[in-house]
């Protein structure tokens, strides 16, 4: 069993066009999609897709349009009652495959609710051998709570990945080794986060043949507590750095048509390697294969296991030592 939490879900509309998107312009759609989404609850959908059990958790009422199209797809959920309702996400997605997003803030809940949450997601990761802590968090929430969550959990023995970015990311670095988890995925805007290094460079350097500075950056963090670090980098493809060893993954060309929900179908195919009991190389090749398979689809839609090629990932073991980066956090 797989837990995910996402503490600011919403529905994920995507406007498909049928041209180039023009500022001032006006454009008829060529498809309307909409999905319940949130990074935990991409997660979810992939895993629940393979047949993995999976319990998605999130703040949410009855009668919430995000909770009939989780119940639409199948997905168990254990929802929070909250005071407002999901917020609407919209993407707009053009031929070549860029996407715009606009994404709400989300609506803010108390601490009455905050609590809940936690008491649910600690209560039912006990049986959970991994708790999934996904995405943005919305309005007053503080921006240290999965890293309280981190803490909260260890006495539960799940194993715990942590997807998150700016605030929050910073917010649980400051507070490794005690709220490090047992993994994180990071792309390379979130690496640069963690690290003080620059994004742009770290994927330049990648997308060029050197990927020694993403190594480096991710080496840092194992050294501060964390069990392993899975960075996505795109079309440079990825690198997963654990105690023990690094490897890095080329990615297949393929044409993009969204990158909505990559990085959590990524996540997703990690899961599922590493509870079919793959090694890290596999691991990795999972992740970058639903990653890649994930752009090939339109709007919202994610991979299922059919849409995945792990074979055509091209995977290297790296060299045991890489210089690491200087703590910046």
């Amino acid at each position: 069993m797989i837990v995910t939490l996402t503490a600011n879900p919403s529905l994920d509309r995507t406007v498909t066009l049928s041209g180039p998107l023009v500022r001032g312009a006006v454009h008829r759609t060529a498809e309307v999609l909409v999905d319940p989404g949130g990074k935990g609850i991409n997660v979810a959908r992939v895993l629940h897709a393979t047949g993995e059990p999976v319990l998605a958790i999130l703040p949410g009422n009855a009668g919430d349009p995000l909770l009939a199209s989780l119940e639409t797809h199948g997905i168990d959920c254990l929802a929070v009652e909250t005071a407002a309702p999901a917020r609407t996400n919209t993407t707009v997605a053009e031929p070549d495959g860029t996407t715009t997003k606009l994404n709400e803030p989300g609506s803010a809940y108390g601490p009455r609710t905050r609590g809940e949450l936690q008491a649910a997601v600690v209560a039912r990761a006990g049986g959970a051998d991994w708790t999934v802590l996904s995405g943005s968090l919305p309005p007053s929430v503080p921006d240290d709570w999965y890293a309280d969550l981190v803490c909260a959990l260890r006495a539960t023995g799940t194993r715990i990945a942590v997807d998150t970015s700016e605030a929050p990311l910073l917010a649980l670095a400051a507070r490794f080794p005690d709220a490090a988890p047992d993994l994180v995925k990071p792309n390379s805007d979130e690496l640069a986060q963690l690290t003080g290094s620059d994004a742009v460079t770290l994927e330049a350097a990648a997308v060029a043949g050197d990927i020694d500075p993403v190594v480096a950056a991710a080496r840092s963090l194992v050294s501060r507590g964390v069990g392993a670090v899975l960075a996505t980098l795109g079309a440079a493809g990825a690198v997963l750095i654990t105690a023990d060893g690094a490897w890095r993954a080329v990615a297949p060309a393929v044409t993009a048509r969204s990158t909505v929900g990559a990085g959590d179908s990524s996540l997703a195919g990690y899961l599922i390697a590493e509870r079919e009991g793959l090694g890290p190389s596999d691991r990795l090749r999972h992740a970058v294969a639903y990653g890649c398979a994930a752009v090939t689809l339109p709007g919202t839609e994610l991979p299922g296991p059919g849409a995945v090629d792990p074979a055509a990932v091209e995977i290297t073991e790296l060299p045991s030592r890489t210089p690491t980066l200087p703590h910046h956090l």
